[in-house]
Order: C-alpha cells, then sequence, then structure tokens
C-alpha cells in the first residue's frame, strides 16, 4: 500500500510539472519553427531561388516582420556576393513580385571586389549593414538622391551624419566591371547605375526598409533586429 502511495503520488507530481501540451514553453519552441516555415513560403512563393542567397532573405524578412510600417517593398542587398553580381533587390512582399534586381557599388575602404569591411564611423569611407527606412529625395552633387535613416544604434545610425545616401554613379556600371574586373567604390553609399536610380528611388522612396547583409558575426551578434 505505502508503494502504491508513493508511485501514484509520482506520477501526480510529474504530470503537473511537465504538462502533456498547451504549455507556453511548447508554444515558444514551435513559433520560431512556424515563422521560418512563413519565410520558407513566401521564399517559394516569389521564385527567389536562383536569384537570392536564403540566408539573407531571412534575415531581412525577420526584420521586415518587426520594423515594417505598413509598407509591402522590402530591398535587400547581399554584400556576400561580389561586386560584379547583381545583389541589390527590390521586392514587393504584398504582390509577390521583384521590381528590380541591379548592381550596387560598396564603400571604397570595404574592400575591393569583395566588401568585407564595415563601420559606422564618419570618414571610415566603409558601408554600413543592418536595417535603414528610406526617407524623402533630393537633387545633389550626385544628382537625385535618397535619404536613409539606419535604425541600428551603433551599427548604422550615422547614416544621415555620414551622408549615407542611394545615388547614381557612373563607376556603377558593366562598362567599369569589363575594365577593371569589378565596379568603383564610393564613399559608403550604396551607389546604383545611372540608368536605375531614379526608377529603384522612386520605387523604395518614403518610409520602406532597406537591407544590407553580409555574412558576418559580428552583426548578427550586435544587431538587436535579427
Amino acid at each position: 500500500m505505502r508503494t502504491f502511495t508513493i508511485t501514484l503520488f509520482l506520477v501526480l507530481f510529474w504530470n503537473l510539472s511537465f504538462p502533456i501540451g498547451g504549455d507556453s514553453s511548447h508554444g515558444d519552441i514551435v513559433k520560431p519553427k512556424l515563422f521560418n516555415r512563413d519565410c520558407e513560403l513566401l521564399y517559394e512563393e516569389m521564385n527567389l531561388n536562383g536569384l537570392i542567397q536564403f540566408n539573407a532573405f531571412e534575415a531581412a524578412f525577420t526584420g521586415y516582420k518587426k520594423l515594417n510600417n505598413n509598407n509591402s517593398i522590402l530591398t535587400v542587398i547581399d554584400f556576400s556576393l561580389p561586386s560584379t553580381e547583381k545583389r541589390m533587390y527590390v521586392l514587393d512582399l504584398e504582390y509577390k513580385e521583384v521590381l528590380f534586381v541591379s548592381y550596387v557599388s560598396h564603400g571604397r575602404n570595404s574592400g575591393e571586389n569583395y566588401a568585407t569591411k564595415f563601420s559606422n564611423r564618419n570618414g571610415s569611407y566603409q558601408s554600413s549593414l543592418g536595417f535603414y527606412r528610406t526617407g524623402s529625395t533630393y537633387e545633389g552633387g550626385n544628382g537625385y538622391s535618397l535619404l536613409l535613416d539606419g535604425l541600428e544604434k551603433g551599427i548604422n545610425d550615422m547614416a544621415r551624419s555620414r551622408a549615407i545616401v542611394i545615388h547614381g554613379a557612373d563607376y556603377c556600371s558593366e562598362t567599369v566591371i569589363h575594365s577593371s574586373g569589378r565596379l568603383g567604390r564610393s564613399f559608403g553609399c550604396p551607389a546604383l547605375p545611372r540608368e536605375l536610380t531614379k526608377p529603384i528611388i522612386d520605387a523604395i522612396k518614403g518610409g520602406s526598409l532597406l537591407f544590407i547583409y553580409a555574412d558576418q558575426p559580428d552583426y548578427l551578434q550586435k544587431s538587436k533586429v535579427i
């Protein structure tokens, strides 16, 4: 009888401590898996396989879910790719359309064909990773340009003071790639081919999200968005 009572007590204790189904910790475990599946489904539905690296899209989509301000446009720049490849993608997630795919230059001190060094510091002439929100347009020394606000403190929040904007540049062209083996480089701005500058800026201006990705563990550790 005593043995039965002890056994019954242990069974009740186990069930109360570890209930089968419905507990919050189980929900916390499943949630990221469901989220990743949503990302995978969108990636498939937009036919992005072979166009955008999944790691870059997944990181961008993670931030989009947290930071989106009722704007379906998401721009992804993948600086893990060389400048000789088209590595800027403008996406409409609501209509599941790829609007633009373009070359884009990185900062002159970030690297040669590959961008490997990134900075938030004035005068570094390096690109900055992370999430930005697009602002208004203006006519400047580089022609039609778009203001950017860095959303990640200590990572890219000096964008305005560094004059990191989207603009067109003659050094961002296939002609330059053929002559020098890579694109020309900016002072840290994501510079575009002249012929695509206005249509891309007009598509993403006014509050959409832009994400600059690179396979950099340091950024992934510091970012509070991803």
